[in-house]
């Protein structure tokens, strides 16, 4: 089976939402589109391969889903994978919209903040190639696990690598989903406080009842004014839902990698050991062996692990510009969030904690990030 037919009908439809979603933001003049489409693109592509056996052999017309593969079972796995897919995209969809972001009117501060800094010409190319483009591709890249384990792997009963990669996933989705209520929870709170500080009397007071439970931190004036969250899971990660985003991704990267079928992640038997590489450089013979080596590398597991890595530069990066622009609002207060707690991990922040303390600035730093009220100190 060639690739191209593995592929037809994602390409097809990836092509039309870049070229749909590009058109309507220079019809708006609004580029948030593709993520208006986030929460759902992945699930889309991700149950195109887990219900193949639903289509239709043939494609009747362009943009209709087909069975490349003729197949009329469904992989236990692949369905697996599907159903996190689809609990992902619930908890996504929720959160994009109870913050307004399915408003057709709304756009990303971000790419507001970006227009401002490039010349117009620029800021189209950037339009079409990563924000139309590029991040359509990698979100088409997310349903290749699925097509991994809907083409390579038999449809058999699912094992203890199933159990326990699922187990994780719903793990970190419940950790994404407190993040993302935490955050919300204080932004509410923050903008009630400050308004009534300003004298505003049509501004509902924040209520924690009607937050959930998992987001009810007992928060302080000194959060309101510090002006971004530093509280609960965002006290031990700078951006825990976007730790939560990636791990989730990786995850669903290697349900067919640590399958007991192939592919499989490599081990030292594809790829020579230190003495041969060393050797290689002697003597010519040698260099198949590790030639073979750096394609087991390189090109399989590189291919298969592509949709995490993927997804982790794209959130690396954006952080960075996310976090320039926090930075530019809040210049001391957050300088000092950065040097007290991690980016994303909490390996990260236990470092800077010991850090920090054998610098002798710990209790500035932790004013800065904490506050000053005994309530925030004793959480």
């Amino acid at each position: 089976m060639s690739l191209s037919s593995t592929l037809d009908w994602p390409i097809q439809f990836c092509v039309f939402t870049t070229a749909a979603t590009y058109i309507v933001s220079v019809i708006t003049s609004n580029v948030s589109q593709v993520d208006r489409l986030w929460t759902f693109l992945p699930t889309i592509y991700t149950a195109y391969y887990a219900l193949l056996p639903l289509f239709p052999a043939h494609q009747p017309f362009l943009l209709v889903p087909y069975n490349f593969l003729g197949s009329t079972d469904y992989n236990p796995r692949a369905l697996l994978m599907f159903a996190l897919v689809f609990l992902w995209m619930c908890r996504l969809s929720y959160n994009t919209q109870r913050r307004g972001l399915f408003n057709p009117k709304d756009e990303d501060y971000r790419w507001a903040v970006l227009r401002k800094q490039l010349p117009p010409w620029l800021f189209q190319i950037v339009n079409l190639t990563f924000i139309s483009a590029i991040q359509n591709v990698l979100l088409l890249l997310l349903g290749l696990p699925t097509r991994t384990v809907a083409l390579s792997q038999p449809r058999s009963s699912l094992e203890t690598s199933d159990y326990a990669l699922a187990s994780l996933a719903l793990l970190v989705l419940l950790l994404e989903f407190t993040a993302d209520n935490q955050q919300y929870a204080y932004q509410t709170y923050k903008h009630a406080f400050l308004a009534k500080e300003k004298g505003a009397t049509d501004v509902k007071a924040y209520d924690e009842s009607k937050q959930w439970i998992g987001a009810r931190l007992s928060w302080t004036p000194d959060d309101a004014r510090r002006g971004f969250i530093t509280r609960g899971l965002w006290r031990y990660s700078r951006h825990p839902n976007f730790a939560c985003e990636q791990s989730f991704w990786w995850i669903i990267t290697f349900f067919p990698l640590v399958a007991s079928v192939p592919p499989n992640l490599p081990t030292h038997s594809d790829f020579p050991p230190l003495r041969i590489i060393i050797h290689a450089l002697q003597f010519r013979d040698l260099h198949q062996p590790l030639l073979n080596g750096l394609r087991a590398i390189l090109l399989d597991a590189g291919i298969n692990l592509l949709p995490g890595a993927a997804l982790s530069l794209l959130f690396f990066s954006s952080t960075l510009y996310t976090e320039a622009i926090t930075s530019s609002k809040y210049p001391i207060a957050y300088k000092a969030y950065q040097k007290r707690v991690g980016m994303f991990g909490p390996a990260m922040t236990a470092i800077k904690a010991i850090a920090i303390k054998f610098s002798g600035k710990e209790r500035d730093v932790d004013r800065l990030v904490w506050g000053d009220s005994q309530q925030s100190k004793k959480e």
